[in-house]
């Protein structure tokens, strides 16, 4: 908690949403940025250094998906949602097919058993999301 929210009025303190986004260039070289602000944020919530770990792992696995479809010249969204236990990742690009990732891959299956829950959504605009989220403790977890 920090002095402005401890100053807030009770009411008030529920309705904030602990959201972080982060917007660069759809290009690899900037991957580490995110993979920094996914340890510092999940270190916020004290995930464990192997969670933390593999949400590193996760986003980049992500990212790579969607970097390989963006449309050149776009940038990359990402969106940290943080709760009590858990950490929503959406990452999300402009792409040049409107095509979801392949579900029955070794990449979605590695994303799946490092994020926990994981899906994938094309908006109107063949904006491709790409959500995963991880909750504290949840190792071994189905």
């Amino acid at each position: 908690m920090t002095e402005e929210t401890a100053a807030m009025p009770a009411s008030t303190k529920l309705s904030v949403r602990d959201v972080v986004t982060v917007k660069l260039p759809a290009a690899s070289a900037y991957l580490s940025v995110l993979r920094t602000a996914t340890a510092g944020l999940a270190a916020r919530l004290d995930f464990t250094l192997d969670e933390i770990e593999d949400l590193r792992i996760a986003v980049d696995e992500a990212c790579a998906m969607l970097l390989a479809q963006a449309l050149p010249g776009t940038d990359l969204t990402c969106e940290f949602e943080l709760t009590g236990d858990a950490m929503r990742i959406s990452v999300s690009v402009l792409t040049v097919d409107g095509e979801e990732p392949s579900r029955d891959t070794f990449a979605w299956t590695v994303l799946s058993s490092l994020a926990g829950e994981v899906d994938a959504e094309v908006g109107s605009d063949d904006r491709v999301t790409v959500t995963l989220q991880k909750r504290r403790g949840a190792a071994g977890a189905p």
